[in-house]
Protein backbone atom coordinates (compact mmCIF):
# COMPACT_ATOMS: atom_id res chain seq x y z
CA UNK A 1 0.00 0.00 0.00
CA UNK A 2 1.55 3.55 -1.16
CA UNK A 3 1.80 6.23 1.70
CA UNK A 4 -0.93 8.11 -0.83
CA UNK A 5 -3.28 5.57 -0.49
CA UNK A 6 -2.89 5.02 3.22
CA UNK A 7 -3.42 8.40 3.69
CA UNK A 8 -6.16 9.05 1.39
CA UNK A 9 -8.02 5.74 3.42
CA UNK A 10 -7.54 7.46 6.83
CA UNK A 11 -9.08 10.89 5.26
CA UNK A 12 -12.14 8.46 4.86
CA UNK A 13 -12.77 6.96 7.56
CA UNK A 14 -12.16 10.21 9.98
CA UNK A 15 -14.80 11.61 7.87
CA UNK A 16 -16.87 8.08 8.38
CA UNK A 17 -17.77 7.59 5.01
CA UNK A 18 -19.31 4.32 4.33
CA UNK A 19 -17.37 1.38 3.98
CA UNK A 20 -18.81 0.93 0.14
CA UNK A 21 -17.94 4.32 -0.38
CA UNK A 22 -14.09 4.10 0.91
CA UNK A 23 -13.98 0.89 -1.51
CA UNK A 24 -14.78 2.77 -4.67
CA UNK A 25 -13.34 5.81 -4.11
CA UNK A 26 -9.86 4.16 -3.69
CA UNK A 27 -11.02 1.76 -6.68
CA UNK A 28 -11.69 4.95 -8.87
CA UNK A 29 -8.29 6.42 -8.02
CA UNK A 30 -6.44 2.96 -7.99
CA UNK A 31 -7.30 2.81 -12.05
CA UNK A 32 -6.89 6.74 -12.86
CA UNK A 33 -3.14 5.58 -11.48
CA UNK A 34 -2.61 2.97 -14.06
CA UNK A 35 -4.22 4.62 -16.88
CA UNK A 36 -1.34 6.97 -16.60
CA UNK A 37 1.48 4.79 -15.41
CA UNK A 38 2.04 7.67 -12.68
CA UNK A 39 0.87 8.56 -8.63
CA UNK A 40 -2.07 10.64 -8.64
CA UNK A 41 0.19 13.43 -6.75
CA UNK A 42 2.36 13.60 -9.80
CA UNK A 43 -0.92 14.49 -12.54
CA UNK A 44 -2.89 17.40 -12.48
CA UNK A 45 -6.07 19.14 -14.34
CA UNK A 46 -4.93 18.60 -17.92
CA UNK A 47 -4.82 14.37 -17.16
CA UNK A 48 -8.04 14.70 -14.81
CA UNK A 49 -10.23 16.39 -18.29
CA UNK A 50 -8.60 13.55 -20.07
CA UNK A 51 -9.82 10.48 -17.78
CA UNK A 52 -12.85 11.90 -18.09
CA UNK A 53 -12.45 12.20 -21.80
CA UNK A 54 -11.80 8.73 -21.69
CA UNK A 55 -14.34 7.53 -19.21
CA UNK A 56 -17.38 9.20 -21.55
CA UNK A 57 -16.00 8.17 -24.92
CA UNK A 58 -14.01 5.44 -24.70
CA UNK A 59 -15.68 3.06 -22.13
CA UNK A 60 -19.10 4.52 -22.42
CA UNK A 61 -19.91 4.57 -18.38
CA UNK A 62 -22.95 5.56 -16.93
CA UNK A 63 -23.25 8.91 -15.82
CA UNK A 64 -23.82 7.38 -12.17
CA UNK A 65 -20.07 5.99 -12.50
CA UNK A 66 -18.74 8.98 -14.03
CA UNK A 67 -19.96 11.29 -10.52
CA UNK A 68 -18.58 8.44 -8.70
CA UNK A 69 -14.77 8.79 -10.51
CA UNK A 70 -15.07 12.46 -9.98
CA UNK A 71 -16.15 12.49 -6.19
CA UNK A 72 -13.27 10.22 -5.65
CA UNK A 73 -11.10 12.90 -7.58
CA UNK A 74 -12.24 15.65 -5.64
CA UNK A 75 -11.64 13.85 -2.31
CA UNK A 76 -8.50 13.02 -3.05
CA UNK A 77 -7.50 16.34 -4.61
CA UNK A 78 -9.20 18.30 -2.47
CA UNK A 79 -9.24 17.01 0.77
CA UNK A 80 -5.89 14.40 0.80
CA UNK A 81 -3.96 16.44 -1.50
CA UNK A 82 -4.99 19.94 -0.10
CA UNK A 83 -4.99 21.24 -3.58
CA UNK A 84 -8.09 24.30 -4.07
CA UNK A 85 -8.65 24.03 -7.65
CA UNK A 86 -10.33 20.96 -7.50
CA UNK A 87 -14.47 21.96 -6.81
CA UNK A 88 -14.67 24.27 -9.94
CA UNK A 89 -12.35 22.39 -12.12
CA UNK A 90 -14.00 18.75 -12.13
CA UNK A 91 -17.25 18.92 -13.17
CA UNK A 92 -20.10 16.51 -12.63
CA UNK A 93 -21.88 14.40 -15.24
CA UNK A 94 -25.43 15.94 -15.42
CA UNK A 95 -27.60 13.59 -13.43
CA UNK A 96 -30.62 11.50 -15.48
CA UNK A 97 -33.74 11.37 -13.36
CA UNK A 98 -35.22 7.97 -14.31
CA UNK A 99 -38.71 7.10 -12.22
CA UNK A 100 -38.52 4.43 -10.40
CA UNK A 101 -40.50 1.08 -11.80
CA UNK A 102 -43.17 0.75 -8.78
CA UNK A 103 -44.59 -2.95 -8.36
CA UNK A 104 -48.95 -2.40 -7.69
CA UNK A 105 -50.28 -3.72 -4.29
CA UNK A 106 -51.59 -7.06 -6.13
CA UNK A 107 -48.06 -7.42 -8.11
CA UNK A 108 -46.50 -7.37 -4.05
CA UNK A 109 -49.26 -10.09 -2.56
CA UNK A 110 -48.38 -12.29 -5.73
CA UNK A 111 -44.87 -12.09 -4.89
CA UNK A 112 -45.04 -12.39 -0.97
CA UNK A 113 -47.40 -15.26 -1.54
CA UNK A 114 -44.88 -17.95 -3.56
CA UNK A 115 -42.39 -17.10 -1.06
CA UNK A 116 -42.52 -20.48 1.37
CA UNK A 117 -39.40 -19.97 3.43
CA UNK A 118 -39.99 -17.78 6.47
CA UNK A 119 -36.63 -16.00 6.59
CA UNK A 120 -36.81 -15.30 3.43
CA UNK A 121 -40.54 -13.94 3.77
CA UNK A 122 -39.61 -12.05 7.04
CA UNK A 123 -36.60 -10.27 4.92
CA UNK A 124 -39.20 -9.18 2.08
CA UNK A 125 -41.80 -8.53 4.21
CA UNK A 126 -39.67 -6.01 6.18
CA UNK A 127 -38.35 -3.95 3.06
CA UNK A 128 -41.92 -3.68 1.52
CA UNK A 129 -43.87 -2.97 5.15
CA UNK A 130 -41.05 -1.01 6.26
CA UNK A 131 -39.67 1.05 3.40
CA UNK A 132 -36.04 -0.75 4.09
CA UNK A 133 -32.78 -0.51 2.05
CA UNK A 134 -31.54 -3.75 1.45
CA UNK A 135 -28.76 -3.11 3.46
CA UNK A 136 -30.65 -1.55 6.43
CA UNK A 137 -32.88 -4.88 6.11
CA UNK A 138 -29.10 -6.93 6.08
CA UNK A 139 -28.06 -5.45 9.59
CA UNK A 140 -31.56 -5.41 11.63
CA UNK A 141 -30.78 -6.98 14.80
CA UNK A 142 -33.41 -9.17 17.08
CA UNK A 143 -33.06 -6.19 19.41
CA UNK A 144 -34.07 -3.90 16.58
CA UNK A 145 -37.80 -5.03 17.10
CA UNK A 146 -39.43 -3.47 19.34
CA UNK A 147 -42.87 -4.70 19.72
CA UNK A 148 -43.73 -2.82 22.97
CA UNK A 149 -43.72 0.65 20.72
CA UNK A 150 -43.85 -1.04 17.48
CA UNK A 151 -41.75 0.01 15.84
CA UNK A 152 -37.85 -0.81 13.80
CA UNK A 153 -35.20 0.97 14.84
CA UNK A 154 -33.11 1.53 12.01
CA UNK A 155 -29.62 1.66 12.38
CA UNK A 156 -26.96 1.32 9.52
CA UNK A 157 -28.41 3.39 7.17
CA UNK A 158 -27.08 5.43 4.16
CA UNK A 159 -26.93 8.56 6.01
CA UNK A 160 -25.63 7.22 9.21
CA UNK A 161 -28.70 8.73 11.14
CA UNK A 162 -30.91 6.72 13.08
CA UNK A 163 -34.60 6.32 12.41
CA UNK A 164 -37.29 4.61 13.66
CA UNK A 165 -40.27 3.43 11.20
CA UNK A 166 -43.53 1.47 11.73
CA UNK A 167 -43.77 -2.36 13.03
CA UNK A 168 -46.62 -3.98 11.26
CA UNK A 169 -48.64 -6.16 13.00
CA UNK A 170 -48.36 -8.76 10.26
CA UNK A 171 -44.89 -8.36 9.80
CA UNK A 172 -44.19 -9.25 13.60
CA UNK A 173 -46.32 -12.14 13.72
CA UNK A 174 -44.24 -13.28 10.92
CA UNK A 175 -41.28 -12.72 12.61
CA UNK A 176 -42.32 -14.32 15.77
CA UNK A 177 -43.27 -17.21 13.51
CA UNK A 178 -39.70 -17.33 12.17
CA UNK A 179 -37.95 -16.51 15.35
CA UNK A 180 -39.31 -19.65 17.30
CA UNK A 181 -38.26 -22.18 14.60
CA UNK A 182 -34.69 -20.29 13.91
CA UNK A 183 -33.71 -18.42 17.20
CA UNK A 184 -31.20 -16.59 15.22
CA UNK A 185 -28.84 -14.06 17.35
CA UNK A 186 -27.43 -11.37 16.87
CA UNK A 187 -28.72 -10.89 13.61
CA UNK A 188 -32.27 -11.22 12.57
CA UNK A 189 -31.00 -12.15 9.16
CA UNK A 190 -27.97 -13.87 9.75
CA UNK A 191 -25.77 -15.19 6.40
CA UNK A 192 -23.86 -18.79 6.41
CA UNK A 193 -21.92 -17.45 9.46
CA UNK A 194 -24.22 -17.38 12.09
CA UNK A 195 -22.66 -14.43 13.38
CA UNK A 196 -22.64 -12.46 10.15
CA UNK A 197 -25.26 -10.72 8.96
CA UNK A 198 -26.74 -11.90 5.84
CA UNK A 199 -25.40 -10.05 2.45
CA UNK A 200 -26.85 -7.76 0.25
CA UNK A 201 -26.73 -10.29 -2.81
CA UNK A 202 -28.45 -13.32 -0.90
CA UNK A 203 -31.18 -10.92 -0.20
CA UNK A 204 -31.18 -9.61 -4.11
CA UNK A 205 -31.00 -13.18 -5.40
CA UNK A 206 -33.90 -14.43 -2.82
CA UNK A 207 -36.19 -11.27 -4.17
CA UNK A 208 -35.19 -12.19 -7.86
CA UNK A 209 -36.57 -15.80 -7.44
CA UNK A 210 -39.48 -14.91 -6.12
CA UNK A 211 -40.26 -13.09 -8.92
CA UNK A 212 -39.69 -15.79 -11.63
CA UNK A 213 -41.96 -18.11 -9.37
CA UNK A 214 -44.43 -15.22 -9.43
CA UNK A 215 -44.40 -14.69 -12.79
CA UNK A 216 -43.75 -11.02 -12.86
CA UNK A 217 -42.38 -9.62 -15.58
CA UNK A 218 -40.58 -6.14 -13.58
CA UNK A 219 -37.60 -6.88 -12.84
CA UNK A 220 -37.81 -6.98 -9.24
CA UNK A 221 -35.00 -6.02 -6.58
CA UNK A 222 -35.55 -5.63 -2.78
CA UNK A 223 -35.17 -1.48 -3.75
CA UNK A 224 -38.18 -2.35 -5.74
CA UNK A 225 -40.46 -2.73 -2.68
CA UNK A 226 -39.18 0.57 -0.97
CA UNK A 227 -40.09 2.09 -4.17
CA UNK A 228 -43.57 0.42 -3.50
CA UNK A 229 -43.66 1.56 0.22
CA UNK A 230 -43.62 5.04 -0.38
CA UNK A 231 -45.94 4.94 -3.48
CA UNK A 232 -48.68 2.76 -2.01
CA UNK A 233 -48.04 5.43 1.21
CA UNK A 234 -48.45 8.32 -0.92
CA UNK A 235 -51.62 6.90 -2.56
CA UNK A 236 -53.17 5.76 0.94
CA UNK A 237 -53.03 9.32 1.67
CA UNK A 238 -49.80 9.66 3.54
CA UNK A 239 -48.15 13.16 2.93
CA UNK A 240 -45.06 13.70 1.98
CA UNK A 241 -43.07 14.99 4.77
CA UNK A 242 -44.37 11.59 6.50
CA UNK A 243 -42.96 9.54 3.91
CA UNK A 244 -39.63 11.38 3.58
CA UNK A 245 -38.80 10.73 7.06
CA UNK A 246 -39.74 6.71 7.28
CA UNK A 247 -37.47 6.17 4.17
CA UNK A 248 -34.25 8.53 5.85
CA UNK A 249 -34.47 10.99 2.61
CA UNK A 250 -31.83 14.17 3.77
CA UNK A 251 -34.24 15.46 0.94
CA UNK A 252 -38.30 16.57 0.32
CA UNK A 253 -37.47 17.01 -3.32
CA UNK A 254 -35.96 12.81 -3.69
CA UNK A 255 -39.27 11.87 -1.90
CA UNK A 256 -41.26 14.14 -4.39
CA UNK A 257 -40.43 12.05 -7.22
CA UNK A 258 -43.05 9.55 -6.06
CA UNK A 259 -45.58 12.20 -6.81
CA UNK A 260 -44.64 10.82 -10.86
CA UNK A 261 -45.59 7.57 -10.80
CA UNK A 262 -48.34 7.20 -8.11
CA UNK A 263 -51.07 5.71 -10.48
CA UNK A 264 -53.66 7.08 -7.65
CA UNK A 265 -52.63 11.19 -8.36
CA UNK A 266 -52.27 11.24 -11.40
CA UNK A 267 -55.72 9.53 -11.96
CA UNK A 268 -57.18 11.96 -9.96
CA UNK A 269 -55.96 14.99 -12.08
CA UNK A 270 -58.63 15.99 -14.59
CA UNK A 271 -57.00 16.56 -18.23
CA UNK A 272 -57.14 19.84 -20.48
CA UNK A 273 -59.15 18.02 -23.14
CA UNK A 274 -61.80 16.63 -20.35
CA UNK A 275 -62.12 20.59 -18.77
CA UNK A 276 -63.56 21.43 -22.58
CA UNK A 277 -67.41 22.28 -22.75
CA UNK A 278 -68.72 18.67 -24.50
CA UNK A 279 -70.16 19.78 -26.86
CA UNK A 280 -66.95 21.26 -28.35
CA UNK A 281 -65.51 17.52 -28.92
CA UNK A 282 -66.83 15.04 -31.57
Amino acid sequence: MTNLRQRMLEDLRIRNLAESTQRNYIAQIAAFARYFGHSPAELGLEEIRAWQVYLVEERGVAWSTLNVAVCALRFLYGTTLGRDWTIEHIPYAKKEQPLPVVLSPQEVQILLAVVTNPKHLCMLMAAYSAGLRVSEVAHLLIEDIDSQRMVIHVRHTKSRKDRYVPLSPRLLEALRSYWRIFRPKPFLFPGQDPCRAITRGSIARVCRNAATLAGLKKRVTPHLLRHAFATHLLEAGADLRTIQLLLGHSSLKTTSRYLHVSAEKLHSVCTPLDMLPAAMTP
